[in-house]
């Protein structure tokens, strides 16, 4: 039974100066559950294969992940762990919710893109628009395809000094609203990605009061922000903020094991229609076998956020001790020192560090290459221009070290001789506007489909989804028109050193996949 923080005279416990919890955090009852189960000497004739033990050929398993871990792997649906309406799991459900400020909360062994997929099969019972930011993740586009939706979407602001995409702001996104409408559409959802890769925090607050207002409940894409709401130097958590649903990525920053991931139902006015929604979606996305040491892991995570304030901060220091030291280097900046001059960024995530290494002259994929290679030093991602370092929460990473081998690396007669090739790559060119949509996005990628030469292509349509990397936002998606400037610019993108276009039939983007025959086919009318 969980354990309540509220004191007799009824007032909540206040965690540092930030949130209050309902319940008594500091337990973490499904892990718990597990660990006791795994500490006897029971003998299991069921699955998993392995027993729990390493008899037999489970000693090569066991000498790979360990005892401890082959012990905890047990199946779903066992008397005192998970099958009971109060047992450990579902107590550890309920921390959650009420870690992040949620109705409910779901435990998810299939990452994000699972939670990407079940959101995006829920609303399509609520309607079939949807108004996306176009720079949602492809698992998101995944599910409008398998739920038949039929979206419009809002551009996010570009940095096209570096090449990199952020968010959408409240004005953007009222206007696309009204676009919608007027278009005679209007969104039964709306989908937006806070924060970005970079760690630019969109005003979640100021769009969940838009799309309310449009009738729409808001759904954020915040897989990037699990450890948002547990530290006063850090954004809040969504679900508090209005939020419908939001999507957390729990492994990335947060702690738990990899693939392992949380959806959040917001405490908001589409709570109660949007619950069994996602339930039942939850039924189709879901494995019949999520892996116990996936849950535990999150179970775990949820514990350490909610009681780490302290060590959180200890990471937040950390992470500004990095910038304290590339401030010392001309040659570095955080891209961050630039977020103000986007509308659209109302905070920004200290966790992540985005370095903009274009006064070296060098290609941050050179440079991320080379720290990984020759130092073992791994960052998160690269741009033609900018380095992304995630600290997660709870760690201290030596950043005087990772510093320093930044510049051994820079200064190095490799690094002298790849700056003075030139192959860095400030001149990002502008976005194309996409084309129509002329068939839905399902029909388009179930389509009976052929590939012609890049010049024939234009003004057919599209059976992919095509993004350029840099900024990630998808060019062209299944069942629009792919357009001359679009071609233009994808190719463009292919042949320049570091480009890169996902989801294009070769490398060079010089063919494209496009339907067959649309004949027969209703098109969407001209906007």
């Amino acid at each position: 039974m969980l354990e309540s923080l509220t004191d007799t005279s009824g007032a909540q416990h206040r965690l540092g100066d930030h949130h209050r919890y309902r319940l008594d955090q500091d337990q973490a009852p499904y892990s718990a559950a597990l660990s006791a189960l795994a500490a006897r000497d029971s003998i299991k004739l069921m699955v998993p294969g392995h027993g729990g033990t390493d008899a037999g050929i489970s000693d090569l398993l066991t000498d790979f992940i360990g005892e401890k871990a082959v012990s905890l792997d047990v199946p779903m649906l066992l008397e005192g762990i998970d099958l009971e309406d109060d047992s450990p799991f579902a107590d550890s459900l309920a921390l959650a919710a009420d870690a992040w400020g949620a109705r409910r909360t779901w435990f998810l062994t299939n990452g994000a893109s699972q939670a990407n997929r079940t959101v995006a099969l829920a609303v399509a019972g609520l309607g079939e628009n949807v108004l996306a930011q176009r720079s949602a993740h492809s698992s998101f586009s995944d599910g409008v395809v398998l739920a038949g939706l039929h979206p419009s979407y809002v551009l996010p602001s570009v940095d096209s000094a570096n090449g990199i995409a952020h968010g959408v702001s409240a004005g953007s996104l009222e206007a696309a609203l009204g676009l919608a409408e007027d278009e005679g559409r209007p969104a039964s959802a709306v989908y937006i990605v806070s924060p970005s890769y970079f760690g630019s925090v969109a005003d979640v607050r100021g769009l969940s009061e838009v799309a309310h207002a449009h009738g729409a409940p808001l759904i954020v894409d915040g897989a990037w922000g699990p450890h948002f709401g547990f530290h006063p130097s850090l954004p809040e958590s969504p679900a508090r903020l209005g939020a419908d649903l939001v999507i957390s990525s729990t492994h990335k920053l947060a702690g738990s094991l990899t693939q392992s991931a949380m959806l959040h139902l917001g405490d908001g006015p589409f709570a109660v229609v949007l619950e069994p929604l996602i339930a039942r979606a939850m039924t189709m996305t879901a494995s019949t076998s999520s892996s116990a040491l996936l849950m535990g892991s999150l179970d775990i995570a949820r514990r350490a956020l909610a009681t780490g304030e302290d060590r959180i901060g200890a990471s937040i220091d950390t992470a500004m001790r990095f910038r304290e030291l590339l401030a010392t280097d001309e040659r570095f900046a955080d891209v961050g020192e630039g977020f103000g001059d986007f509308p659209d960024i109302a905070e920004t995530d200290l966790l992540r560090v985005p370095i903009d290494v274009s006064a070296t002259g060098i290609s941050a994929h050179w440079v991320r290459d080379r720290m990984m290679t020759e130092h073992d030093m791994y960052f998160e991602m690269s741009t033609d221009t900018t380095l992304v370092a995630v600290i997660g929460a709870g760690k201290t990473p030596d950043v005087d070290a990772v510093f320093a081998t930044l510049v051994e690396v820079v200064e190095s007669p490799e690094g002298r001789a790849e700056a003075a090739r030139g192959n860095a790559r400030t001149d990002f060119p502008e976005l194309p506007a996409p084309g129509r949509m002329r068939v839905r996005p399902r029909e388009g990628y179930f389509a009976a489909t052929e590939i012609v030469p890049a010049a024939e292509a234009v003004g057919r349509i599209s059976a992919d989804s095509l993004a350029a990397y840099p900024p990630g936002v998808p060019n062209v998606m299944p069942g629009e028109e792919i357009t001359a400037e679009v071609v233009d610019f994808l190719t463009a993108v292919a042949a320049s050193p570091s480009g890169f276009v996902r989801g294009a039939v070769t490398s060079a983007v010089d063919s494209f996949r496009v339907l067959r025959d649309t004949a027969g086919q209703e098109e969407f009318p001209d906007a």
